[in-house]
């Protein structure tokens, strides 16, 4: 059962929060309007026409999956990081802990692929219990 059903929120209010939340989100990150549309599984074309729109925001099942990963994702580097240039900025450092193995969190997503959006959220859920596999400077 989706959460629409078990609400009293239409989907089409669900789409329409989750796409502007998600939206604002990878614009804080640094990401293009290429990288947008990519992360969040739309066209070029639909991404223009919700932003012009937003009432016409339609998502599928994938698309409302990305959107709550990238939520996830947002809401826990809130939890973690005290600093708000911490919180911008992390999607967008270098990272050399697996998965990102020398990538940023952000070129990770920006492929597009569903897999690498959800091993990106799934790892920083792990923050939770501290940094797992993190490097420490010395151990390097």
């Amino acid at each position: 059962m989706s959460i629409a059903e078990e609400t009293t929120y239409t989907t089409e209010a669900l789409a329409l929060t989750g796409f502007k939340a998600a939206d604002k989100i990878l614009l804080s990150w640094g990401c293009t309007a290429k990288q947008c549309h990519t992360i969040l599984g739309i066209s070029e074309l639909s991404y223009h026409k919700f932003k012009l729109a937003p009432d016409t925001t339609q998502l599928n099942t994938e698309q409302f999956e990305r959107v709550s990963y990238l939520l996830n994702i947002y809401q826990e580097l809130r939890m973690t990081f005290n600093n708000p240039s911490n919180l911008s900025g992390f999607m967008g450092m270098k990272n050399d802990n697996a998965p990102f193995d020398g990538r940023t969190p952000l070129a990770m997503i920006a492929s597009g692929d569903l897999a690498d959006l959800r091993e990106v959220a799934q790892h920083i859920d792990t923050f939770k219990t501290g940094f797992p596999g993190l490097k420490t400077a010395d151990q390097q």
